[in-house]
């Protein structure tokens, strides 16, 4: 019997985004995307931001690396191209 072929679901980086922040909320903390292109080259396309004292607290955030660590993106997910 042939071996059944792994479909990857799709997840938009805005749902990403959302299951990521719902994750950090413990936290206290945000992902947000940068709006700029100053602010892209000095934090990057997304950084993490502590809300308490709002301050940047990573920048240059992957999304996807982030969201595996934090278990919300699963190995059957994959990002979606936009």
């Amino acid at each position: 019997m042939p071996k059944a072929k792994r479909i990857a679901v799709p997840v938009t980086m805005r749902a990403l985004i959302q299951r990521i922040n719902r994750a950090l909320a413990g936290k206290n903390e945000i992902v947000k995307a940068a709006r700029t292109e100053a602010q892209k080259e000095k934090v990057g396309s997304f950084f993490r931001v502590d809300l308490d004292s709002h301050i940047v607290n990573e920048k240059h955030v992957d999304p996807e690396k982030l969201g595996r660590k934090l278990g919300v993106l699963q190995p059957w997910e994959q990002l979606a191209d936009e």
